[in-house]
């Protein structure tokens, strides 16, 4: 539990956004400096990353976030941030993937969830781009 001013709190959400056009962009070098933007920009938003990994063309996030936090700005500042920094970084072999420098697909899927299912939720963001998993 966190303490806010006059409240407790315990608020996590299972995220998932894609990459535009679900082109396969999210390997080697880009995935590497994507977790670590997306790193940096929870620390510096105080957003508490539990979990995060990502397939080829999508990213799954479990994030902590206290009542406060509005979602709809928490994914523009994820999404934006981490795209403008992936295109400063990577701007040939991204252009090459996508059209107009538009790195994530405009939706994201958004879930609340509860001590219950937590392991549940980590485990399988854990295996995200496992291929091993995927043949079974």
């Amino acid at each position: 539990m966190k303490h806010g001013r006059g409240y407790v709190y315990d608020i996590y959400y299972h995220i998932v956004w894609c990459v535009k056009y679900r082109r396969e962009i999210l390997v080697g070098n880009i995935k590497d400096d994507f977790i670590d933007i997306i790193t940096n920009i929870c620390i510096n938003n105080n957003y508490e990353i539990v979990e995060i990994n990502t397939d080829k063309d999508h990213v799954h996030m479990l994030l902590g976030l206290s009542p406060q936090d509005s979602i709809p700005v928490v994914m523009k500042t994820l999404k934006g941030v981490s795209a403008r920094l992936l295109n400063q970084k990577h701007s040939a072999e991204i252009s090459k993937a996508l059209y107009g420098g538009h790195i994530w697909s405009p939706s994201y899927y958004i879930a609340t969830t509860s001590d219950n299912v937590m392991d549940n939720i980590k485990a399988y963001i854990k295996n995200q781009g496992n291929e091993d998993l995927k043949k079974g």
